[in-house]
């Protein structure tokens, strides 16, 4: 396919990607791994008053060292709120607590669960439209995750990692090449919510935007084209020595 027949912006992603045959060779284990419908219905987000929004700014952080607690599932379910929650429904579009260029929201949050009370390790999709969980895969995935990323051994100790993976045609569909540098805003404007979600919530946090995309890709089981991973972020209890955490 010509320049001009797969155009620039799909040029560009292909292009930016990390592969192991530029930055170095390692081979992921399997893990056990199962396709499952399971839906898991997520709590309603809890709205008492936390602290200023300033304070939360002043206070935000990339934290990387994780304590061994897992988070609670209404914790998760707060975060999750924060990202892509629904905060009014008309016929189009629903607002959401993140902005997306033409309404369109492109970007599908994947979660790789490792520790989160009352969910089941493995792989998950957000479903917006109910605020429920569809798990997709089974099983302990820290260990390829990490080394999905670039071997950050704070992607495997995180309580549950966030991937997000653009849709491309919800927004090339109406802006074309430009859609891809849209993408990418869209995302950094969830990414943040969740940082200063965290922030709230007195839990870590740290996007990662280093890992290898066809192993990410892999993973979550989309196909790096038309549906493609384009970044990540940690979170966990921060460590302190009175909680302790594994020993790597």
């Amino acid at each position: 396919m010509s320049l001009n027949e797969q155009g620039i912006g799909s040029l560009f992603q292909q292009q930016t990607q990390y592969a192991r045959s530029t930055v170095g060779r390692r081979h992921l284990a399997a893990a056990p791994s199962s396709i499952s419908p399971e839906i898991r219905p997520l709590p309603r987000p809890r709205m008492e008053k936390g602290p200023d929004l300033w304070n939360v700014l002043l206070n935000r952080r990339s934290i990387r060292d994780y304590g061994e607690p897992p988070l609670l599932l209404a914790e998760l379910a707060d975060l999750l709120f924060a990202i892509q929650g629904t905060t009014a429904k008309s016929s189009f579009p629903w607002y959401r607590t993140a902005p997306s260029a033409g309404a369109l929201h492109p970007i599908d949050t994947y979660l790789v669960v490792n520790r989160i009370d009352e969910l089941e390790a493995g792989i998950y999709l957000l479903r917006i439209e109910d605020f429920s969980l569809e798990m997709k895969k089974k099983g302990d995935f820290s260990w390829q995750i990490a080394r999905a990323a670039l071997d950050q051994n704070f992607a495997r100790t995180a309580a549950v990692v966030f991937i997000w993976v653009a849709v491309i045609h919800r927004s090339r569909q109406k802006y074309r090449e430009r859609a891809y540098r849209y993408i990418y805003l869209d995302c950094g404007h969830i990414c943040q919510n969740l940082y200063l979600a965290a922030t709230a919530l007195g839990i870590g946090c740290c996007g990662v935007g280093a890992f290898f995309d066809d192993e990410v890709n892999e993973l979550v089981g989309v196909d790096g084209q038309e549906e493609t991973a384009i970044y990540l972020a940690t979170v966990g209890k921060k460590y302190s020595p009175s909680m302790g955490r594994e020993v790597v």
